[in-house]
């Protein structure tokens, strides 16, 4: 644990000292939240309707923003490899950096989702079920942006690679993270949907770091 510790608060401590590098998905995430009505349509009636998708779009498109820099600076400048050495479990490494890359980004997201939610006309009824769903849904797009880019490590150029690898396995999430707060807007149960959101992050938490460690490594090896 407490090279889980020394790594989290390390990437913590870059993260703010780099401020573009987790205030850029912010920035483009209320950039979506703002155009999408001036570009569509600014009724409310419409934009309540829609206002779920957007949200949550607009959440995966800003977590796919800041996903190659994850590993990236680390496996250039020669720490990555110092961690895959070390005596320290690598996927208590690994947990620690996607928990950092989560806490600025999916958490600050979450936060965020209030304001886009009035700016879209979001019901308050389903306000707390929306944050609910970003708080079960965002660790797994980390997990699996986290996979996406030690899968990629080893390439020079990433291009749509990234997007590629990732998105299709984010749908699901997309899918019943809309669905729940959708749900919740017209007064219908949304427990199922949220239940299953919950069984993704456990299942994610408990598979997705073996096979990200597993592709570090297989990074270093090509």
């Amino acid at each position: 644990m407490q090279a889980f510790t020394a790594v989290l608060r390390r990437d913590l401590g870059l993260s703010l000292q780099g401020v573009g590098e987790w205030l850029n998905p912010l920035a483009f995430f209320l950039m979506v939240i703002v155009l999408f009505p001036l570009g569509v349509s600014p009724e409310p009636s419409w934009l309540t309707k829609m206002a779920a998708g957007v949200v949550w779009v607009a959440v995966v498109l800003a977590v796919l923003l800041s996903m190659d820099s994850l590993f990236r600076q680390d496996f250039e400048d020669g720490t990555l490899e110092q961690m895959l050495v070390s005596p320290a479990s690598l996927l208590e490494l690994v947990l620690a950096k996607v928990l950092a890359h989560w806490i600025t980004g999916g958490l600050a997201l979450t936060l965020l989702s209030p304001l886009a939610a009035l700016m879209l006309d979001l019901p308050v009824r389903a306000l707390g079920v929306l944050m609910l769903s970003l708080l079960l849904g965002t660790p797994v797009l980390s997990l699996l942006a986290a996979l996406a880019a030690a899968l990629t490590l080893a390439l020079r150029r990433t291009g749509v690679l990234l997007p590629l690898i990732s998105v299709p396995l984010m749908i699901p999430v997309l899918v019943f993270a809309t669905s729940a707060v959708q749900a919740a807007e017209m007064g219908l149960p949304y427990s199922a949907q949220l239940a299953l959101l919950g069984v993704f992050l456990i299942l994610a938490v408990l598979l997705l770091p073996w096979a990200i460690a597993g592709a570090l490594r297989l990074a270093f090896a090509v």
